[in-house]
């Protein structure tokens, strides 16, 4: 499944937004791979501007929720931005 990810407020962008991420994996990877890429202790994440889910949610669950055009966009950010 493709996962898109934009930068919300301050936040950096990401030199490529757009990745394949296997069904299977948690919410937390994707956390854990934006605080990798921007090097960043906190990062903040949501799903259509406003919903954060749980850190062990599927993103596979996830993507049949609330997918769009066939793709799952989370907003990141490293400040609160919504909710």
């Amino acid at each position: 499944m493709v996962v898109v990810l934009r930068a919300t407020g301050d936040a950096p962008i990401l030199k490529q937004s757009k990745f394949k991420v296997p069904k299977a994996e948690r919410f937390a990877f994707v956390l854990d791979f934006l605080r990798r890429h921007l090097k960043r202790d906190s990062v903040f994440a949501y799903l259509q501007q406003s919903f954060v889910p749980r850190l062990d949610e599927r993103l596979g669950a996830l993507h049949a929720l609330f997918a769009t055009d066939n793709k799952l966009v989370i907003n990141y950010s490293t400040t609160p931005a919504w909710g």
